[in-house]
Order: structure tokens, then sequence, then C-alpha cells
């Protein structure tokens, strides 16, 4: 295998900490680092959302100013490039356009994000061609750099700096595939992936579909999980794009996302009340009664506490959810929640917390991010009983704090949790195949039978805690993803 150190650039519409809305800003912030970590030279692009990243707080310099880039033959308009560092000698640029990037508090919504990020990717390959960076891959996360591989093929094909970079894009959800949502745009007006993309003054653009576009163009596509790459190939969870996906099957692959054991370790994490590891497992204890006493619960360090933090929607499984909630809150267990989304699934939770106040609380993620692996540390139960699920990077967080998760055996949640056996003491949480109510209160309530055995309990909690699920190992497999790429993608 070649030993050639690599040049990359990782484009992603979000980077922790800079903006993040899920898991997508982790790993744009993680796989960078970890590769950089492994030799090869890395560079990170971003837009700078104006509402959102200070560039004082974060030592952001201005290095370019009033950049014209050309659209198209017809439209153009200006940008400012600013430099920050997510590590020692790994740059992040970030894109700055205040018409388009800096007009809104929240990173999407807009009713024109498909004119926002058609203009973020011509930037960011303006910016490669500036800096007269000679990448061999030009990694693309998600929808929103989906124009980017397109853009190689066509506009950007004679560029001397790019004409030897290949692209990997990566499916991190396939059910965003552009500024809207897909299955609400007419059949005569679907983007069909080949005919040439109209001017960002036409309304058409809202309709262009930025994930088939990557797709068709890729060099090498991936998803986020083994499990998640099969279930994209079927009706099911295609997205109506499982059959350009057969198309270029023999392109696409499957790597299971890790998490950064830097920012993530119970052990020097200020976040929490205790640090602990797996030979401290009784400060966890702590941390339990200290969330406890902060959400204003009944303080008992005995009583399971069940945490849900997600994205509040339909996806995460939250319909199951409220089905069970009231039979659920008659247990003897406490049920926490921290996530932002479907006003509909909020509204009812806040109902309940309002209803049992020492049983259950309900916090926003955005206002309270810095509690996030407290709940982790805090709660002896991890609840996503996802519809679907790319890979999830909650029940990786929560394993490693030792919260023991409860999920749907879906996408990625199937290749990270196995099924808890007592008799033979192994697995490394509880899960269930059917998504229905009854189903996942059973898996609920096995686990909490599982919880009250101590000792075995907490030999499941070492387990959990002593997994492997850092960056390392999927870093490597990107690599191998990107020398494959620069062989021809197969």
């Amino acid at each position: 295998m070649s030993t050639k150190k690599l040049k990359i650039v990782s484009i992603a519409a979000e980077v922790a900490p800079f903006s993040k809305t899920g898991g997508l800003a982790d790993v744009a912030k993680s796989l960078p680092k970890a590769l950089k970590r492994l030799g090869h030279e890395v560079i990170v692009i971003t837009p700078l959302y104006g509402q959102i990243i200070d560039p004082k707080k974060h030592d952001l310099k201005l290095i370019h100013e009033n950049v014209e880039i050309y659209l198209n033959s017809l439209e153009k308009t200006q940008i400012n490039v600013w430099r920050g560092y997510l590590m020692k000698n790994l740059p992040i640029y970030f894109i700055e356009n205040k018409k388009y990037f800096s007009a809104q508090k929240s990173l999407y919504g807009s009713t024109r994000d498909n004119a926002r990020f058609l203009i973020f990717d011509v930037a960011a390959l303006k910016l490669i061609s500036l800096l007269k960076y000679k990448a061999d891959i030009i990694h693309c996360h998600d929808w929103h750099t989906g124009l980017i591989p397109y853009f190689l093929k066509t506009d950007f094909k004679h560029s001397e700096t790019l004409k030897r970079a290949k692209t990997v894009f990566t499916i991190h959800n396939l059910a965003f595939q552009f500024g809207h949502d897909w299955w609400a745009v007419p059949l005569e007006k679907k983007d069909y992936g080949k005919n040439k993309l109209p001017l960002i003054a036409d309304p058409e653009i809202e309709n262009i579909n930025f994930a088939k576009r990557a797709i068709r163009n890729a060099d090498i596509i991936n998803t986020v999980s083994e499990q998640y790459r099969e279930e994209i190939l079927t009706i099911k969870f295609g997205q109506d794009l499982h059959r350009i996906l057969r198309n270029r099957e023999d392109r696409l692959y499957g790597v299971i996302n890790g998490i950064d054991y830097a920012t993530y370790n119970p052990q020097n994490d200020p976040g929490l009340f205790k640090n602990y590891d797996y030979h401290k497992i009784g400060n966890k204890k702590l941390n339990k009664e200290h969330l406890q006493k902060s959400l204003k619960l009944k303080i008992d360090p005995d009583l399971p506490v069940i945490a849900l933090t997600s994205r509040v929607t339909f996806q995460k499984g939250f319909e199951l959810i409220l089905q069970i909630i009231e039979p659920l809150l008659h247990l003897d267990l406490e049920l926490i929640f921290m996530g932002d989304g479907d006003k509909k699934y909020v509204n009812e939770i806040k109902k309940f917390a309002k209803r049992y106040p020492k049983k259950t609380s309900w916090l926003p993620f955005a206002e309270n991010q810095k509690m996030e692996t407290l709940f982790y540390a805090g709660s002896d139960i991890f609840l996503l009983p996802s519809y679907h699920e790319p890979c999830g990077i909650n029940q990786l967080i929560a394993m490693r704090y030792g919260c023991i998760p409860v999920v749907r055996r879906v996408g990625g949640l199937e290749d990270t949790v196995t099924n808890y056996n007592p008799r033979t003491n192994r697995g490394n949480g509880f899960n269930f195949s059917s998504f229905n109510p009854y189903s996942l209160f059973a898996t609920i309530v096995r686990a909490l039978e599982n919880y009250r055995h101590e000792a075995t309990w907490h030999e499941l909690i070492a387990r959990v805690m002593r997994e492997s699920n850092s960056w390392e190992i999927p870093a490597k497999k990107y690599v191998a993803l990107y020398r494959k790429a620069l062989k021809g993608g197969k």
C-alpha cells in the first residue's frame, strides 16, 4: 500500500466549535484532526456565519478581501476569507459573504439555501485556487457541498490547481438533499442532475438537487456506517435516490464515524461535576446527584435516569417516545431531554415536564451545549429509537461516559450497539427491531431490569467505557478511500 502523504481539503457547512447543529459539525472537526495526526496535509473550508461566528473570539485573521468570484457567465459576487486553526498546522478557512451568510441567526432555514450553498461551493473551489493548494482529495461533506464534484467536471475542469484533485462525497443523511424537502418538489420540477444550472436569480435554483449531482459526479461516495450503506440502496431508505446509488454501487462504501476522545473524556472533562474513568465508576453517581439537583428532579442516586440528547424529530423516534411517555413516567425512573427541533414534539415534552416536574425535564440544546456531557455522565441509560440513523454519534459519546444505550436496530446504531445478554455477559446495550411503541417500551423495561443488578451493571458500564470508538480507525479507512479515488474510484 502507498505511504505517500496526501494533500486533503475537507469542506463542510458546519465545523465545531465554530458552528454546529448536529453530528456533521463534530465529524468535520474531528476527522481532519485525525488525518493530520496520521501525517497528511489538511485544510478545512466552511462558511463564516456572520451572526454566529465571532472572528475576534476565535482569533480569526482576514487574509483576503473583496475577492470577485464568477458564479456563471452572467453573475458574480464578492467574498472575504478568514483563517483560523483547528489545531497546530491545521488551518480552517472561513468564506464570508455578508448578503448570503450574515443575514440570519441560524445556519439553515433560508428560502434561498440552495443559492447560498451554490455560492459557497464556487467560493470554496476559488479559494483552493487562490491558495494554490494542489489537493489530491477534496472531501465534500453532505448536500451543502454537493455541487463541488459537479463543478470540478464542468466550470473548473480546466483549472491548473484543481486538475488532479479527486472527490469523495460523504452522505451524512440522505433525507437532506438540498435546501428544502426533496419530496415537496413536484415531479415536473425535479432535478435529474444532468442539465446546466439555472442562474442564481432564477427561482428554479432552489429545486436543484445537490446530493444527486454529487452522487453522479464524485469519484468515491460513502455513508457514515456500513449498515446505512446497505439501507440506502433500497426503496425504503433510499430517499428516491436508490436507483442512482445502485448505478454507482461499485463506488459506494460505508465508514462508521468516530468521536474525538480528547473532547469527550470523562477523566478530564471540565463540564462534569466529578471526573471519573472505568476504574472509578462510583464517581459517576456524584455527577448523577449534581444533574438531578440542577434539573430540580428528585435526588436519588439509585433511581435510574434515562437521557435523550438529539434533534427532536420523527427520524429520532420521538413519535414512539411520546406514545409511551405516560406509562414510562409511572415507573420508578427519571426521564431527561436535551434537544431542539419539531415544535409539535417539543411542546408535548414540555407538557409532561410541567405535569411531572420531579421526574422529567427538557432543555433546549442551543443554550445548554455545555451541559451535554453532564447529561451522559449523570444518566444511566441513553435512548435513541430512530426510524433511520445513518450513524449516530450520541450513542458513541454516551458509551464513552458509561451511559448504556437503548436503540433501534437500524443504520449505524446496528453497527455500534449489540444486544446485552446477561447469561453470556456479552453485548454493550439494548436494541430492538420493529418501529413500534411496544418494542421500545419492552426494551426499556429490559434495560431497567438489568439496571437492578448492580454488580453486572457496573461491569457493563466498564465495558462500554473501554470500547474504542475514536477516530483513529475510521481515519485510516478514509485514507484507504482517498487512495481508491486517486486510482479511479474502484
